[in-house]
């Protein structure tokens, strides 16, 4: 048996249907049936019930179990401690980002840092900053960007800029001609806003929850862009920060940000590496570059 052994095993547990197992692994029922009869064969037992409804785990399958999941997950971990090892001594860039923090630091930041720096080889992914945070927890990844709060005990935290989460409302909404506005004024109108992936839902949501009342989100999405085309259209309000709002707004686009009175209400730029953990040169030179290029554009010396 081996780690594929293992992998096949606990999806066919997990799922309890070879077809639905199949589809998850890209193989075939019938492979999938070999495989499990291999190891059965392999520890003399009835590792499933085959069942009407489909496979069900034996007593023998269940401690089978305990000890394919650990092997798997210390198969996993010992891939990625390899993985980094080898990235230290390489000079990788691995980097997670949660989606907007780009447009923050610029994309010609990385342009720059390949530029300067041609030999280390540079990843880049991005997500939703709650996702974000899962795969640089699980391992994933020797550098990432997020949005606070982050775990100083699991981090070392580098805040890169905090910025006021506004209101987007058409010019033509009655909140337009406000200064300010406050949490309370929410309720009742109908909300765009970034799924529950993004940290910005939760802040939102839970204010106004605190405040007595439920948002009415007339849609969740994977990204702003739909938010503001929705606002622009007098279809609904949205709430966002500065510099993802201003790529899209455009002078005369019919849109209007206002910032809230009650309370702070911030989107903090964090950039990660793991705590007690040594990353390697690629990284350090990094970290420097990017604090120096945003130290730059509040000079003036980029625009971005």
């Amino acid at each position: 048996m081996n780690i594929k052994d293992f992998n096949v095993f606990n999806t066919v547990a997990e799922e309890g249907n070879l077809t639905k197992a199949s589809r998850l692994l890209y193989m075939t029922p019938q492979g999938i049936s070999k495989v499990i009869k291999n190891l059965e064969k392999e520890c003399d037992c009835e590792l499933f019930l085959r069942t009407g409804n489909g496979m069900e785990l034996s007593e023998c399958g269940k401690h089978f179990r305990e000890y394919a999941e650990l092997m798997e997950q210390e198969y996993k971990k010992m891939r990625l401690e390899i993985t980094h090892i080898k990235q230290k001594e390489k000079g990788v860039v691995d980097l997670i980002s949660a989606y907007g923090i780009l447009r923050h630091v610029t994309p010609e930041c990385i342009v720059d840092f390949k530029k300067k720096y041609p030999e280390i080889e540079f990843h880049y992914r991005k997500c939703p900053d709650k996702q974000a945070e899962r795969w640089f927890q699980a391992g994933e990844g020797n550098v990432a960007f997020s949005l606070a709060d982050c775990s100083e005990e699991l981090y070392d935290v580098s805040v890169l800029g905090s910025f006021p989460i506004k209101l987007l409302v058409n010019e033509k909404h009655p909140l337009s001609r406000r200064k300010e506005v406050s949490i309370g004024d929410l309720e009742g109108e109908p909300m765009y806003i970034e799924s529950r992936e993004f940290k910005i839902y939760d802040q939102i949501v839970n204010r106004c929850r605190k405040a007595g009342f439920e948002l009415n989100i007339v849609f969740e999405t994977s990204g702003f862009s739909l938010c503001h085309k929705m606002v622009k259209e007098n279809k609904g309000i949205s709430v966002t920060v500065d510099f993802i709002s201003d790529d899209m707004r455009r002078e005369g686009d019919g849109t209007v940000l206002i910032p809230f009175s009650d309370g702070a209400y911030e989107w903090k730029i964090c950039m990660l590496t793991r705590k007690g953990d040594t990353p390697g040169n690629g990284v350090e030179l990094f970290q420097r570059h990017v604090k120096e290029w945003l130290d730059m554009i509040k000079e003036g010396a980029i625009t971005r």
